[in-house]
């Protein structure tokens, strides 16, 4: 039978707009408590209050970059729900150029968010699901995890991190009841880098891969769908 969501909580990162908003808005039509972060608290307090219809919802501003940032994030949670039953690492950035032409604050900026920003999430999350019995981990990262191209060295160095870093955690806690699953979309019709959404009718929608994370989610517990890899069916010719 698939696992009932209703009545759990979850902390989704970077779930302002696109893929993560959708995540959220997904898990709160099953019934699940969300807590959503983003940079700007003002851009959190509009995403809570427009998603407040489909259930119970709650935002605080936080740079997961920011190790500080996430233990006040985590222990909001704590404080206000005492466990913590799913985690999306969604949240990411993307700046793109050649090599020379990538600063060291560029650099360092990509690292932060996209690779120790789940490692810090991860490190608060899971005394939180200890207490509940257990959990999920959701790491959304991304096929740029596994292939190179030019003009992306920091970003698919932290994607590439992040594929390693997945695959590392789900071995040290699924023993604990903690299972561990990574997505990795191509290109998704989001505002994410400087392509816009407009004319991209052909890339993954962000609600396509929420309802990966709802069948993940589902899935007994006695099976783990590890890596799930997600491209548009159907790109433009080249």
């Amino acid at each position: 039978m698939p696992e009932e969501l209703r009545g759990q909580t979850a902390v989704v990162t970077g779930a302002t707009r696109g893929i993560g908003r959708a995540i959220a808005q997904a898990l709160l039509q099953e019934g699940v408590t969300v807590v959503i972060c983003g940079r700007r608290q003002d851009a959190v307090d509009k995403a809570v209050a427009e998603m407040k219809s489909l259930g119970r919802v709650e935002g605080r501003a936080c740079d997961v970059g920011r190790f500080e940032q996430v233990q006040e994030l985590f222990s909001s949670v704590a404080s206000g729900f005492g466990k913590l039953d799913i985690l999306v690492n969604n949240a990411g950035i993307g700046r793109f150029a050649p090599v020379t032409d990538i600063t060291p604050d560029d650099w360092r900026a990509m690292i932060d968010t996209n690779l120790s920003g789940p490692f810090y999430c991860v490190h608060e999350a899971v005394p939180l699901m200890n207490k509940a019995g257990g959990g999920f981990i959701l790491n959304i990262g991304s096929l740029a995890g596994r292939n190179p191209f030019a003009g992306a060295s920091a970003y698919n160095a932290s994607k590439f991190g992040l594929n390693g870093f997945s695959e590392a955690i789900m071995l040290d806690l699924r023993h604990d009841n903690i299972r561990v699953a990574q997505i990795m979309p191509g290109s998704v019709q989001t505002e994410f880098g400087s392509s816009g959404v407009s004319g991209a009718d052909w890339k993954i929608a962000p609600e396509h891969i929420a309802e990966t994370v709802l069948h993940l989610l589902k899935t007994p517990a006695r099976s783990l769908a590890s890596r799930v890899e997600m491209r548009p069916s159907r790109p433009p010719r080249k």
